[in-house]
This record gives structure tokens, sequence and C-alpha cells, in this order.
């Protein structure tokens, strides 16, 4: 069993819901990366979701865009990203970790080469955001050969036959779009996403984790209540934005015990689902 699906698995037993925050590498600086990781480790994170720049991410608001330009202007691409996994990883064992990114990067280092480069560096689960499940095929089974999850993602429009397809490929987790928009959208309904959910279990055997427009400690309490696990990111990101280059780390490592604080409250806990 993979460092991922361990993790989930030990948090599904414990009754409570994983929180998986998020950071684009590069962002602010290559070098704050490492330590921004091990901080949202130490603030207890159980997941990480690292960026990898991109120069048009289609699905991500402008915070995260905003990060993804920066992390370009600092010269980090795909192969800085293996990088900082790698040396996150020497030092800390245990933390999943999963790359979120895009398509043409990958294609341009090498599927394969991609494949084996993501295990070398520790990395547990990899998230493509416009690669399909028709389309990732090659990917999908090169990850699942070196014991990486592939992580798909399910959107409020999404089909009952796609869930299906879906759920056929699916690893790790599946990541469920709470909203009909970009990443940082202030509307989440928690209602409509508690109401999708039941939904989505009945086809979808692993965990579920909720993301896009989660921004405070009422909506990660809310989503916690009905999800596997709630990921935060654009949050994060203005965090970073508005905080001094000597006070990111510290800045981060706060906001992030803040949902962690929220997220183990008593009315946070799952219940039967798990």
């Amino acid at each position: 069993m993979s460092r991922l699906k361990s993790c989930l698995e030990a948090i599904k037993t414990e009754g409570r819901a994983a929180l998986i925050p998020y950071i684009a590498a590069g962002h602010p600086s290559a070098e704050l990366t490492v330590p921004l990781l091990h901080a949202l480790a130490r603030a207890g994170a159980d997941v990480i979701e690292l960026g990898i720049p991109f120069s048009d991410p289609m699905a991500d608001g402008p915070a995260i865009q905003r990060a993804s330009e920066a992390a370009i202007a600092n010269g980090v691409g795909l192969q800085q990203v293996l990088e900082m996994a790698t040396l996150f990883r020497r030092d800390d064992p245990t933390t999943p970790v999963v790359l979120m990114g895009y398509a043409n990067p990958i294609e341009r280092f090498g599927t394969i080469r991609f494949a084996d480069a993501v295990l070398g560096a520790g990395v547990d689960g990899v998230l493509v955001v416009d690669y399909p499940p028709e389309e990732s095929t090659t990917l999908a089974r090169a990850l699942l050969e070196r014991g990486v999850d592939p992580i798909f993602m399910l959107a409020p429009t999404t089909t009952k036959e796609r869930i299906g397809l879906i759920a056929e490929h699916a690893s790790g987790y599946v990541y469920y779009v709470s909203l009909k928009g970009t990443t940082g959208a202030g509307h989440l309904d928690s209602a409509a996403v508690a109401e999708r959910l039941p939904e989505l279990r009945r086809q979808v055997q692993v965990p579920i984790a909720v993301g896009f427009g989660i921004r405070d400690r009422a909506a990660v309490r809310a989503v916690a209540a009905v999800a596997d696990a709630v990921v935060i990111g654009s949050r994060i990101i203005e965090e970073l934005e508005n905080a001094t280059r000597e006070a990111a780390v510290a800045s981060v490592e706060t906001l992030v015990r803040g949902f962690r604080e929220a997220l183990d409250a008593p009315s946070a806990l799952l219940s039967e689902h798990t």
C-alpha cells in the first residue's frame, strides 16, 4: 500500500477528515519552498499538494495564476519541483506529497521519465488537471507500476457515466471541485457539496477530497463534516503574497495550524460515511 493510501486509511480509522494544503513550488521564491513544505507538515498537514508552475493554469484563479507566474520568473520548472520534493523527503519520510499540475510540462519532460523521477523524488501521487482518464492511460499505468497514485478530478457537472470511468482509474483519492469556477472563488456552497457527495460515494471507492472556495475555518468545518479531506490553496497563496519574505513561513504555519484546529474540533468529526 502506498504512503498516501496508508495515510488516508489511518485517518479514516480515526474518524476525521484529512487536511491537504496546497502551495505553488517556487512561490514566493525557490529558496522558501522546502521550508514552507516543512512548515505545512508541522502545522498538521496530512497530505501536501505541491503545484508545478505552468504558464496557462486554466483551472486556477487569480492567486494561483500569480503564484505560477512568479515561480516561472524565479526560474522554477518541473525539474526544480522534483528537486524540491527530493529535499523535503530527505528530512520528512512520512508526509505524503502530491504533485499537481498540467499535461504540457510532463509531456515535454517525457511520461516514463517523469514517472521514474517522481518515484525517485519520493512523491506519492500526481494530479494532472487537464488529463482525463481516456488520455492518461500511459501515465497512470506507469505511476501505478511504481507505487505512485494517479489522482483525478470530479466536478459538479460530471455525469454519472464519467464518474464511473474516473472511479475505475482513480487511486489515492479523487479531488472534487466544489463549485463551477476556478480556484479561490468565494462562493462555496457546503450544502450543495453535502448533497452531491453521497451520489459520488456510490461509485467512487477511494477517499473524496473537496477543494476550491475553502477560505476560512467555518468552510473547513462544513466541508470536513461530509468529505474525507479538505484542500486549501488560494487562501494560503494569498497569505504568502501579503507576508514579508522573513515572515512568510511563520505566517503560513500559523494559518494552516488554525485550519487544523478547526478541522479537529468536535463538530467537524466525520460521521457514518467514514
